[in-house]
């Protein structure tokens, strides 16, 4: 039997006090990360997706464009249903060196830097700075009827399952986590996950960087064989006739 729905209303209190008093330095970063998006590619510096929220209901979330124009939003629900369905890690696509990204498009998602605009979604009131992941449309089937109490809460920026176990816990393991905060959350919860934030992006910036240096050593190396391969061939004397 699911737990009754709690009152989440100094949540509100929280959300709008802590983006007022980030307000001077996020702003200025903003308008950074708009020039650098426009002047390293084509098209809008702002993305909208559509998620699933509180109570299961549909809505607009905005990010940071960090991939090249028309690489849709089919592909990544397309990865992310096949980890749920072989229950495996849900490993973010810039630590698995996505081809699509723009220039800086990797640090941008690492360091969480492009779920910035999403602050207008906590202004709004659809989501939280802290709250269970926003869930993608092609998702919320995999939910099962226990799963979906984390519906109860807004989605938030950051959060259990973003601090504790993103990219290394499974869907399962992710609603474990996501159904703990809903029955637990407090002012002082929300406070702890937010000071543990910075350092879980650091960490998560540490490793796209690992991944990344290895892509490239894996590409260097590759290209020496193929053309170690080529200057063998070049070299094997013809045979007389």
């Amino acid at each position: 039997m699911l737990s009754a729905p709690k009152d989440f209303g100094w949540k509100r209190a929280l959300d709008f006090g802590c983006i007022m008093l980030s307000l001077p330095l996020i702003l200025p970063l903003m308008v950074l990360i708009t020039l650098w998006i426009k002047l390293c590619s084509r098209g809008p510096a702002f993305v909208c997706q559509r998620r699933i929220g509180k109570k299961g209901k549909p809505f607009v979330l905005y990010k940071f464009r960090s991939m090249e124009m028309n690489s849709g939003i089919d592909r990544q629900q397309a990865y992310v249903r096949s980890l749920i369905q072989a229950d495996r890690p849900l490993i973010k696509r810039e630590l698995v060196c996505d081809s699509r990204l723009i220039a800086g498009g990797c640090l941008l998602r690492a360091s969480g830097l492009d779920e910035l605009p999403q602050l207008l979604n906590v202004l709004l009131g659809e989501m939280s700075l802290v709250g269970p992941r926003p869930c993608l449309p092609g998702e919320y089937q995999f939910f099962t009827f226990r799963q979906r109490e984390r519906f109860k809460a807004l989605p938030g920026i950051t959060g259990n399952w973003q601090v504790n176990g993103k990219n290394r816990s499974t869907f399962r393991e992710m609603n474990v986590m996501d159904i703990h905060y809903v029955r637990n959350a407090s002012f002082r919860l929300d406070l702890h996950l937010m000071l543990r934030t910075p350092g879980t992006l650091l960490r998560q910036m540490m490793l796209a960087w690992q991944h990344r240096q290895m892509a490239q050593r894996i590409l260097v190396l590759a290209k020496s064989g193929t053309a170690l391969g080529l200057g063998r061939t070049s070299q094997t004397p013809h045979q007389q006739p």
